[in-house]
């Protein structure tokens, strides 16, 4: 009773909104609910590439400076220095009385300077 059921079933039955609601939405259901599982995700690196790398007038020391010392050793000593010299613009813009905006834009200048010497190489 069942196989004759089954073969006299269509999959469309009147008109193209109600044949979703039959065979077909379940089978696209069912191949909807398929996933790809990555054992680990991929994230992407950022890239954040100084654009005068290996320019600038101390730019070969910094090189050197890196080579010899190693990059992980290297990037400590540099950042504690950049941040050194946010603390040194800090109490300088304390001591005129500068906001925090103008002190924002001392350090972009900082920032902008010290790529164009080759500081950040």
């Amino acid at each position: 009773m069942a196989t004759s059921f089954l073969a006299s079933h269509s999959t469309f039955h009147g008109n193209w909104a109600s044949s979703i609601h039959g065979e077909d939405h379940w089978a696209l259901a069912r191949s909807s609910r398929v996933r790809v599982v990555s054992p680990r995700p991929v994230r992407a690196q950022p890239v954040m590439k100084n654009v005068n790398e290996g320019k600038g007038l101390f730019a070969p020391a910094v090189v050197v400076m890196r080579n010899l010392i190693g990059k992980k050793r290297f990037n400590q000593i540099r950042g504690k220095a950049i941040a050194v010299h946010s603390l040194v613009i800090t109490e300088f813009c304390k001591s005129i009385g500068a906001d925090g905006k103008q002190r924002q834009r001392l350090i972009r200048l900082a920032k902008k300077n010290g790529e164009m010497l080759g500081f950040l190489a």
